[in-house]
């Protein structure tokens, strides 16, 4: 498929650009910061999503578009804004296969946080979760074929080739954490999985 990573060029976005590659996908990568290294095979696109024209611009020709931005400093629901724009492009000549990366804790996730994580996301994460909620509702709300991903806390160690992913109400409980190469291995499995539309998993190791 030709798939475009909005915020691809750092973190879980580059990771799932790079096993995209690997899976002989074509991918393009959206960010608002220039490439950190020349990839010939991943072509890199330097815009910011949440201008609409721009992002309709950068979705033209895909089979499918996934979300992967963080915070943005001095900047207020960047997530937000950034989907709000993607979304609006896509439901008018666009791809209607749309992946975001959450964050466990939003939306309906709550009941998903493990003992302390919970209560600290809560309160330390509050700005960012809510950021989440809406980012999701937007999602939810769309004529799009959506699936979201909520990883518990992301850290950089070497992938373990294994994870827990599970819908609010099903059976079985999350760890803390998620290493970033897990995450993104379930997230290109999540794209390529019709079964995985109008559904949101929370994830962990």
């Amino acid at each position: 498929m030709k798939l475009v990573i909005i915020g691809g060029n750092g973190g879980t976005g580059a990771l799932l650009a790079k096993l995209a590659r690997e899976a002989n996908h074509e991918v393009t990568v959206v960010s608002r910061s220039a490439a950190h290294a020349a990839d010939e095979q991943i072509t890199h696109i330097q815009a910011d999503a949440s201008d609409p024209l721009l992002a309709a611009q950068a979705i033209a020709g895909a089979d499918a578009v996934a979300i992967t931005v963080g915070g943005s400093k001095g900047k207020q629901n960047a997530r937000t804004s950034v989907t709000r724009s993607v979304v609006h492009a896509i439901e008018q000549n666009g791809p209607k296969r749309l992946l975001i990366q959450s964050s466990l804790g939003a939306g309906n996730s709550g009941t998903q946080l493990p003992g302390v994580i919970g209560f600290v996301s809560k309160v330390l994460l509050a700005k960012p979760l809510a950021d989440h909620t809406e980012q999701e509702k937007l999602v939810e709300n769309s004529a799009l074929d959506w699936s979201i991903v909520r990883p518990t806390g992301l850290n950089n160690k070497p992938a373990l080739g294994k994870w827990t992913a599970l819908q609010v109400g099903e059976s079985g409980r999350l760890g803390g954490t998620i290493t970033r190469h897990d995450l993104a291995a379930f997230m290109l499995q999540t794209l390529e999985n019709e079964q995985s539309i109008h559904k949101a998993y929370g994830i962990s190791n």
